[in-house]
């Protein structure tokens, strides 16, 4: 099939869905398909259109389904989308009801589809590529990465502000890569960076230097106030020895960590954050349990697991 994929992008940044879109293009060019990565739809006559985000791809999902509406179209939903948007958006809210099947990103994502559509969604994991490469962790320090472009979603300070309430006795570190999308933001950064002494902003990084950076990390923290799922989690898990997370105790992670997972915190709770930091540094039973929850979750974001999936959808379309 002829397939166009649209995603929302920020100018000069990867975002999130900018790196969903490129692997799925890739996974579905695997898979026989001719594939095409654009911001917006023009009116092609593609077999297929998979849409990233409902509401911000909806004047491409509208257009699509208004002029081939016997042809797939496939809308994949962000967080906002499912933790915003479908709740108060009249837009995100129609391209629910246009799309042929909905995708979403982890288990528990369907739970916040009304109950109607169920039976139009499907579960497909966001996967990484297994990092197999040894690297080395500081012994120096404890490590904590933070992942992620600051914006409010993602409450990209949380971390920062935890490290400040630590004893001085603590090794611990925060290296944050992301990109400032705002000079508010940027500025809030540079003034972290120069009071925190446990705190340095690395700005964007490649995507090679992100993966060697959360390999080398003791720990990953996620301070997410909504996801739909979390390319970083997967980079996280898919190594030879996955980086333990602690990650706020959100649907959109739990879908991937499981309920019982010993590192999550509430949304927002600094003192909470401050506490896990301190127990995953100071305790090797609390740290090795964070492993191996992390070694059991792996396989969710397996290369195979995700191509097998679009394949098995794909083939229920057709």
């Amino acid at each position: 099939m002829k397939i166009q994929i649209v995603t929302p992008v920020v100018p000069n940044t990867i975002t999130g869905n900018l790196t969903t879109a490129t692997r799925y293009e890739r996974i579905l060019q695997q898979l026989g398909h001719d594939v095409a990565v654009a911001p917006t739809y023009r009116g092609a006559p593609f077999d297929a259109l998979i849409a990233l985000h409902a509401r911000r791809s909806f004047r491409a999902i509208e257009s699509f389904a208004s002029r081939y509406p016997d042809r797939p179209l496939i809308v994949v939903l962000t967080g906002t989308d499912l933790y915003r948007d479908i709740r108060t958006d009249a837009q995100a809210q129609q391209a629910l009801e246009l799309a042929t099947l909905l995708v979403v990103l982890q288990r528990m994502g369907v739970a916040e589809l009304p109950e109607h559509l169920h039976g139009k969604t499907r579960v497909i994991y966001q996967s990484a590529p297994t990092l197999r490469a040894a690297v080395a962790r500081p012994r120096a320090s404890f490590r904590v990465c933070v992942v992620g472009h600051l914006r409010p979603e993602k409450d990209p300070f949380l971390t920062a502000l935890a490290a400040r309430r630590l004893p001085a006795s603590s090794r611990i570190r925060v290296l944050h890569a992301g990109a400032a999308l705002t000079a508010t933001m940027e500025q809030r950064a540079r003034t972290e960076n120069d009071q925190n002494p446990r705190y340095r902003w690395l700005g964007g990084l490649p995507y090679a230097r992100t993966r060697r950076l959360i390999a080398s990390s003791h720990l990953l923290s996620i301070t997410s106030r909504m996801e739909g799922s979390s390319n970083v989690l997967g980079e996280a898990l898919a190594q030879r020895s996955p980086t333990p997370v602690l990650a706020t105790q959100i649907s959109g992670l739990i879908g991937t960590l499981g309920e019982d997972y010993p590192g999550y915190f509430p949304v927002g709770d600094v003192r909470a954050l401050t506490i896990l930091l301190q127990q995953a540094e100071g305790y090797a039973r609390l740290y090795a349990a964070l492993q191996a929850h992390c070694a059991r979750a792996a396989s969710l974001v397996a290369p195979e697991r995700e191509r097998d999936a679009w394949a098995d959808l794909l083939a229920e379309l057709v």
